[in-house]
């Protein structure tokens, strides 16, 4: 399975995005998915997290601001993005589990997209 991400860009503080992640060459929809992020210098850091019923959960840096979402007829995961402020900044990476529960550490991610960028300017 490959992920390809998009969506990211160079938004002002307060500003919106929503990223996308297609699959290809396997169906999603049994699996567990999620995002994050890296910003320069930092390490990789859990975002949100979508279960294979569609149960989400968030970084509490995020949580009321990000909304993660899954349209398995698509084979696609999305991150909208609300509120963005020059903290988000960062590149943005969809990962795939091949479990049925999202974790928080990347280390229990399987498969990751190219990642897209996000820049937050205030």
């Amino acid at each position: 399975v490959q992920l390809l991400a998009s969506g990211g860009g160079l938004v002002q503080a307060g500003g919106s995005l929503r990223l996308s992640c297609a699959a290809a060459g396997r169906t999603i929809s049994n699996y567990a998915m999620g995002w994050f992020r890296q910003a320069p210098g930092k390490e990789r850091e859990f975002v949100a997290g979508i279960h294979w019923n569609g149960g989400t959960y968030y970084a509490d840096s995020v949580k009321g601001r990000f909304t993660i979402s899954r349209d398995n007829a698509k084979n696609t995961v999305y991150l909208r993005m609300n509120s963005l402020n020059p903290d988000d900044t960062g590149v943005y990476y969809c990962a795939l589990q091949l479990g049925k529960y999202s974790s928080r550490a990347p280390r229990d991610y399987d498969v990751w997209g190219q990642g897209t960028q996000v820049t937050v300017s205030s």
